[in-house]
């Protein structure tokens, strides 16, 4: 479940603090006090995880002061003021200066608890979009979340750290729900415009001349952002869906990206989904611009071709969802390991993690099981049949390398627990280990 959001109460009187403190535990926050401003100053830093409650008249450096140097560090962190009878007039002000609302004395605790609420869901919007900007501006952690060790990823994987190192545009293509913009992040991330702006942008959601004015400009009186060209200059600018741009906007685009020289100074990645219609890019973007986007390509690959990572994916999905919704995530049986290796996953990643969802759910309620939900993905589906497809072999090996990687994590790597849940001897389970390349450190 989501960790309670912080509060900090800072107060001079310390029954008033502490009294704000009761309350506001009771409502299921994590509050901290202070006396002072300049003690809960050596506190609150820019990424504090939480929301501030302050009076507003405090001996040594009052309420004001506080939130001028508060906004000063972190202009988005949230203060909420105290005020006494004659302080509204400096409230007011406080609001102009960035404080979240406040509160006149005597306050009802309902009315400190819905502004704590409001205050709360703000900087966790807050921390949760900077948390992202890092994590995408972070090449080892984003190819982190391309997760799997299959042969195909391997192959995705090398060839992202290579297009990543290069100047030259890059298409990306494959099926729906394979990751694309994932792996549009991931090239942005390891390469040398990292630092620079990221732009996402989805051709076909919108109509052509509001694309136009998007894309290229001019901007309107009541536009807040540069056109996409601008907006991206320096840096990656992702075109989701570029089959959906028309004659007119190819022309437009391929003059920006002549303009734009060798090297260019903004990276275009065209996403193409196409494939899913049994068309190419080829086949619908003039070829001019066909070939200056393909020069250098990606092709993401479809599920179904990632074997093992099948298992591996549905495992960290439902370890997610289960630590969500605070229950257990469903043990996987052999057939049931067998099925998800053998279901078409035309929705691909995408699907996969649905099923997931739904798997502790039903798990959660006691019923149901895995192949009953891809069954009903897939009402043609037959029963597995390992004689076609892969060796039995495979699937056991699947299986088991899946079961030893879920009991280790359950037991954060603890050999001994993993001996005894698998009653398998130290030698036995360290040859398994070495064999699907698990390592212990990987999960303490």
């Amino acid at each position: 479940m989501p960790k309670a959001m912080k509060i900090a109460i800072v107060d001079d009187e310390k029954d008033m603090r502490q009294s704000i403190s009761q309350w506001l535990a009771l409502s299921g926050y994590d509050t901290e006090t202070f006396a002072s401003a300049e003690e809960a100053l050596k506190k609150l830093g820019p990424d504090y995880p939480g929301i501030v409650v302050s009076d507003i008249k405090m001996p040594g450096m009052d309420g004001m002061q506080f939130l001028k140097k508060l906004m000063g560090a972190d202009s988005t962190l949230p203060v909420i003021l105290i005020t006494g009878h004659g302080d509204v007039p400096m409230a007011v002000e406080a609001m102009r200066v960035g404080a979240f609302d406040f509160l006149e004395k005597p306050f009802n605790p309902d009315r400190m608890n819905e502004l704590a609420k409001k205050a709360a869901n703000a900087r966790r919007m807050t921390l949760d979009a900077r948390a992202l900007r890092r994590e995408l501006s972070d090449g080892g952690q984003i190819m982190k979340k391309l997760i799997g060790s299959s042969p195909a990823m391997e192959r995705l994987k090398e060839d992202i750290l290579d297009l990543g190192q290069a100047d030259g545009h890059v298409l990306i293509d494959g099926e729906t729900g394979t990751g694309k913009t994932l792996v549009a992040h991931a090239l942005h991330a390891v390469g040398a415009r990292a630092g620079k702006k990221f732009v996402l942008l989805s051709c076909a959601a919108h109509e052509e001349s509001a694309l136009m004015r998007r894309l290229f400009g001019p901007m309107q009186p009541d536009d807040t952002r540069l056109p996409a060209v601008e907006e991206a200059r320096g840096g990656t600018l992702v075109l989701e869906d570029i089959e959906a741009l028309s004659d007119t906007a190819q022309a437009r685009l391929l003059t920006f990206m002549n303009e734009e020289g060798t090297p260019p100074e903004t990276r275009i990645v065209a996403i193409s989904n196409l494939q899913d219609e049994g068309k190419t890019s080829e086949d619908v973007l003039r070829s001019d611009l066909f070939y200056r986007l393909a020069s250098l390509r990606i092709t993401v690959p479809p599920l179904r071709q990632r074997g093992e990572d099948i298992l591996t994916l549905f495992t960290r999905f439902a370890e997610e969802f289960a630590d969500d919704y605070g229950c257990d995530a469903p043990q996987v049986s052999a057939q049931e390991a067998a099925q998800l290796l053998q279901a078409p996953w035309p929705g691909n990643v995408r699907q996969l993690f649905n099923v997931a969802e739904r798997a502790v759910l039903q798990s959660r309620r006691g019923s149901g099981t895995i192949v009953s939900l891809l069954m009903s993905d897939h009402q043609e589906m037959q029963p597995v049949m390992t004689t076609e497809g892969k060796p039995l072999k495979e699937y056991v090996e699947a299986f088991e390398r899946m079961l030893i990687d879920n009991t280790m994590r359950r037991h954060k790597g603890s050999i001994a627990s993993v001996m005894e849940e698998l009653c398998l001897p130290r030698r036995t389970l360290n040859e398994k280990m070495a064999k699907y390349g698990l390592q212990r450190s990987d999960y303490l």
